[in-house]
């Protein structure tokens, strides 16, 4: 309630200053729309640069793969599914118990 109340009161502020003061108003939007513009399009580049830059096919550091990094990921991915196959077994023991 007590943030309601401060809201209304700040509404109610701000609609008289924008009426007792309405070329200081304008001055302040007039200045504000060219940084608004500037910073909404800096972020906006950033973040279509990211996405550009996730989307290429090639990566710098992608390229440079190391043949025993490949040989570790198999060896790991087939540890991992042995570890699963035991574990449906011991699933598959389980549900007929």
């Amino acid at each position: 309630m007590k943030v309601f109340v401060g809201g209304v009161a700040a509404a109610f502020l701000g609609l008289l200053g924008m009426i007792i003061w309405p070329h200081c108003v304008l001055k302040i939007i007039l200045g504000g729309i060219p940084l608004i513009l500037l910073l909404g399009g800096l972020m906006a580049a950033y973040l279509g640069y990211d996405e550009v830059k996730d989307k290429l096919p090639f990566c710098k550091t992608c390229g440079t793969t190391d043949p025993s990094s490949d040989a570790k990921l198999r060896e790991e991915t087939e540890r991992y599914k042995q570890e699963a196959e035991r574990l449906q077994s011991e699933l598959d023991k389980s549900k007929t118990s």
